[in-house]
């Protein structure tokens, strides 16, 4: 079981999602078979067919655990039972609500790494989600090089050894959770924006394409989901409030 930390409350019984509210859930995906039977019965067609493609059993039950979690999350907002819950996919397969459930207006997002899922939750504003394990790199000098902006690189480059695996995954899980707000996928370069990455430094968008005024549009925040992990949340607008819980065990 992942050891999550006490920061993270666990979740209230019926949340609501008022629009100037965020919503980030923490979850383990490693789950008992009885639990596995659950989110199973939430799964459309579709999605079982893409479980049982998985090779790996683990990375079957995950996904099974993180569709099934996501659906069972929408439906409390929504107040649907889960399997009812329809997708549709934007042009870089970015999920969010179908036809008479996208009117109303919760858009979501979802990450999961090493058996930690998030889930975040918004209305009326896009919202993106990372989350990576943080771990030595032998190659992140050569990985920062080639994908991060030249002022990412230059204050990663000074960060102490000590330090540079949680600043390299501050700054990848935050370029990440921008990419997945703006939906669109690999056609936007991570270098195309600069984000904020020494560990105690606050999570911000400083830029996009050379702009601050393209980035002020947008409010990043830093994640502690879990120990040795980290993670970044991005959503429209900047006067929204951030509420974060943990999904029982």
């Amino acid at each position: 079981m992942i050891p999550f930390l006490s920061a993270w409350p666990p979740s209230p019984a019926n949340p609501t999602l008022p629009a100037d509210e965020l919503h980030v859930w923490v979850a383990s995906l490693n789950r008992s078979q009885t639990q596995l039977n659950q989110f199973w019965q939430h799964l459309s067609e579709d999605e079982r067919a893409r479980a049982n493609r998985f090779y790996f059993d683990h990375d079957r039950e995950h996904y099974i655990v993180a569709r099934g979690l996501l659906r069972q999350l929408l439906g409390n907002y929504l107040q649907l039972p889960a399997h009812l819950i329809a997708f549709a996919y934007g042009e870089h397969g970015k999920p969010e609500l179908a036809a008479e459930q996208a009117t109303s207006g919760v858009r979501f997002n979802i990450s999961h790494a090493q058996g930690v899922a998030l889930l975040a939750f918004s209305r009326n504003r896009e919202v993106g989600v990372d989350i990576e394990q943080v771990r030595p790199l032998d190659d992140g000098e050569q990985i920062a090089e080639r994908f991060f902006s030249e002022n990412e690189v230059a204050v990663f480059t000074a960060v102490p050894p000590e330090q540079k695996p949680q600043a390299f995954f501050n700054c990848w899980t935050r370029k990440e959770a921008f990419i997945k707000v703006i939906g669109e996928g690999l056609s936007c370069p991570l270098d195309s924006f600069d984000v904020t990455l020494k560990p105690g430094e606050p999570a911000d968008l400083l830029q996009v394409k050379g702009s601050r005024e393209a980035a002020a549009r947008w409010r990043l925040e830093n994640l502690e989901p879990a120990n040795g992990y980290a993670g970044a949340v991005i959503a429209e607008g900047r006067e929204w409030q951030l509420r974060t819980w943990q999904w029982p065990a």
